[in-house]
């Protein structure tokens, strides 16, 4: 009677043991109405493992380990990326290991392992509650994968669901709901790859709003291909009151007054893109009191000069490859998953691809583990020619296991030295890794800059970037020096992890401790760092805050490239640049405010910015998974087509004419 028992106390002593370490440690604290049933849930688990398990001690330990993982596991994810484990992490578990060294590889590695091994070990059906336990799991198990609509529905009707908000609905249902609803979320949510019409129609509509974009929308100051209101004069328009689905009369613009776009001549230059590990200007955090500015005075200089423009990344403090994805393919990375890993299974002609098709010669460099984000399909799937990992480099200047930069840099250039002598033209995209968290320096990097901050990331952090920033600006003058008319691009992937529960952002005002209280102009803060466009000897390019998947096309731009591309599906939309973030998306417009987009009801804006990123995401779909049949082809010039009614909509609201 007793050993009966056991899942019940086993089950009320862990939950009380874990729910403390999350709620103490970790400040994560599953409410309290949702207490019981999450209590009640769990124990129905305990008792299925129960009945499995041939061994009593082995069942503590597997019980132990599976409510540690769903308890701290989630609560360590939340303080350090603001959301909860999600179904798509178990693809990047591979990626996380890798990553891992010394105690944190093993915290990680042991529970998973030992979980696994252990139901195998001590499965067992030698009485009736085994196999009604087993029956139990197998009909969840099918209802899970190919009816979660029969949870889904009642269960958010009942607690809701706040597709942006993560950590809201992990405390809200509790760690076993949670997992479970996500679960079966994870196999209603499989990305539909389009037929041919279903693509075709949303292509068709992308190419329209580009066209519209073009007219009343200017991404870069000195962009041939950029046509203002200015340029086409003041013409009048009528506008009635308008909603989602308004019939509005569309402006014509005055034939006279048109300017049109002067067609230039593709010309070859080297593009040397670098992708900077977690890089932030960090002299915004005003309660770390740094007696000098982390940042180097050069390239503040620099930066000042292109008005202090900024990238808007997917992600925050970590997916690296969701921003690689998108400055080198064009498209946003939406969802909280690694496009790399699932979701970039065709050839494709993203930038690398383009410029190879024109005599380039494309290379990517990132001194990690080649099989690291699945980069080595990914690179070349999107048409890198030579990829070189961490065993291509000698390893001579190390940060722990981080290579520096200034020594990933010189070695980059000497490897491309022969193809620029030789005046073939280079894609040189550069991933760095030092910077990445928690900040280690070597011994000849000695601590520059303090802090009085309790929070230790706070001065590590500053004193990476102090030797991160020099170390890019040695780079960049040594490339403008060599290659003067080459196209530079320099950009942070992502904010640099600072504390539990963005501690250090919270200490100076920056951030708010949970996601769920971010203002507007937070969210924009939360994916915002520097980037540089040098377009050779004119010098930085000023475009204020460009979202990362519209890079490629303004490179393409510069070259004066001027066939159809995948890069035309994304161009932005008039009066608004459009911000995805798993769940939600942003617009920023042309005033510098930010319109946020979570859930219905939804402005104008959002509407139509929502509308459009449904059809980007069709399109994605057909030309990264699917049968391509979007997929660009050279074609003369055609004779303009009319504007859609709710691309006119859109100029109207955002233009305020």
């Amino acid at each position: 009677m007793l050993l009966k028992l056991l899942p019940l106390l086993s089950t009320t002593l862990l939950y009380v043991l874990y729910y403390l370490i999350s709620t103490f440690k970790f400040d994560v604290q599953i409410l309290t109405a949702s207490v019981p049933y999450d209590y009640l849930l769990q124990l129905v688990v305990a008792y299925v493992l129960y009945a499995l398990s041939k061994r009593v001690w082995i069942f503590l330990v597997i019980h132990a380990l599976l409510m540690g993982l769903l308890y701290v596991g989630n609560a360590v994810k939340i303080s350090f990326f603001g959301g909860p484990i999600m179904p798509d992490d178990v693809f990047a578990l591979q990626s996380l290991l890798l990553i891992l060294d010394g105690w944190r590889f093993f915290a990680a590695a042991i529970p998973l392992a030992a979980i696994a091994s252990l139901v195998l070990f001590n499965f067992t059906m030698r009485h009736w509650s085994a196999y009604l336990a087993s029956l139990a799991v197998i009909l969840l198990g099918l209802t899970v994968a190919y009816k979660p609509s029969t949870l889904l529905d009642p269960l958010d009707g009942y607690f809701g669901n706040s597709v942006w908000d993560q950590r809201s609905n992990y405390v809200w249902r509790g760690a076993t709901l949670y997992t479970l609803l996500e679960s079966a979320r994870y196999f209603a949510a499989a990305e539909v790859i389009p037929d041919a019409d279903m693509a075709q129609e949303a292509a068709d509509k992308l190419l329209a709003a580009g066209r519209m974009g073009s007219l009343g929308n200017c991404s870069m100051r000195g962009s041939t291909s950029c046509i203002t209101h200015r340029d086409v004069g003041n013409a009048d328009f009528a506008w009635s009151k308008i909603s989602a689905h308004a019939v509005v009369p569309i402006a014509t613009f005055p034939v006279a007054q048109r300017k049109e776009p002067v067609t230039k001549t593709f010309t070859p230059r080297n593009i040397h893109i670098v992708l900077l590990e977690s890089f932030w200007d960090p002299s915004v955090l005003k309660k770390a009191k740094y007696k000098q500015n982390p940042l180097s005075p050069e390239f503040r200089e620099l930066w000042k000069s292109a008005e202090y423009s900024h990238a808007l990344t997917p992600v925050f403090g970590g997916f690296t490859a969701n921003s690689e994805f998108e400055v080198l393919c064009g498209f946003p990375a939406v969802k909280d998953a690694v496009k790399f890993e699932r979701q970039l299974l065709n050839d494709v002609p993203c930038l690398p691809h383009i410029l190879a098709d024109k005599g380039y010669r494309t290379i990517a460099s990132h001194p990690n583990v080649p099989v690291f984000w699945n980069r080595v399909n990914a690179y070349k799937r999107m048409g890198f020619q030579t990829y070189w990992s961490l065993a291509d480099f000698v390893q001579d200047d190390m940060n722990r296991e981080f290579m520096s930069d200034s020594t990933l840099y010189r070695q980059v250039l000497e490897k491309i030295s022969g193809s620029m002598d030789a005046k073939q033209p280079v894609l040189d995209y550069i991933v760095t890794y030092f910077g990445h968290w928690n900040y280690p320096l070597s011994e000849s990097r000695p601590n520059k800059i303090s802090s009085p901050s309790p929070i230790e990331e706070v001065s590590a952090y500053a004193n990476t970037v102090y030797y991160k920033s020099r170390e890019l600006m040695a780079f960049i003058n040594e490339m403008r020096k060599r290659d003067p008319e080459g196209i530079i691009v320099v950009f942070g992937d992502h904010l640099p992890f600072l504390g539990e529960n963005f501690a250090g952002y919270v200490e100076s005002g920056v951030l708010t401790a949970n996601r769920s209280d971010f203002s507007p102009t937070m969210f924009k803060a939360y994916v915002s760092t520097p980037m540089l466009i040098i377009d050779g000897k004119r010098g930085p390019v000023k475009f204020g805050s460009l979202p990362l998947y519209q890079v490629p096309k303004l490179l393409l731009d510069l070259l004066n490239f001027n066939e159809p591309s995948i890069m035309d599906y994304t161009a932005p939309l008039p009066g608004m640049r459009v911000r995805p973030l798993p769940g939600m998306h942003f617009n920023t417009l042309a005033d510098g405010t930010v319109d946020m987009c979570k859930e219905p009801p939804y402005s104008e804006a959002c509407q139509l910015s929502s509308r459009w990123l449904e059809n980007i995401s069709v399109v994605s779909n057909d030309i990264f998974m699917g049968r391509q049949f979007t997929r660009p082809k050279y074609s003369p010039e055609k004779q303009p087509e009319p504007v859609p009614t709710e691309v006119a909509v859109l100029q109207a609201i955002v233009g305020g004419k």
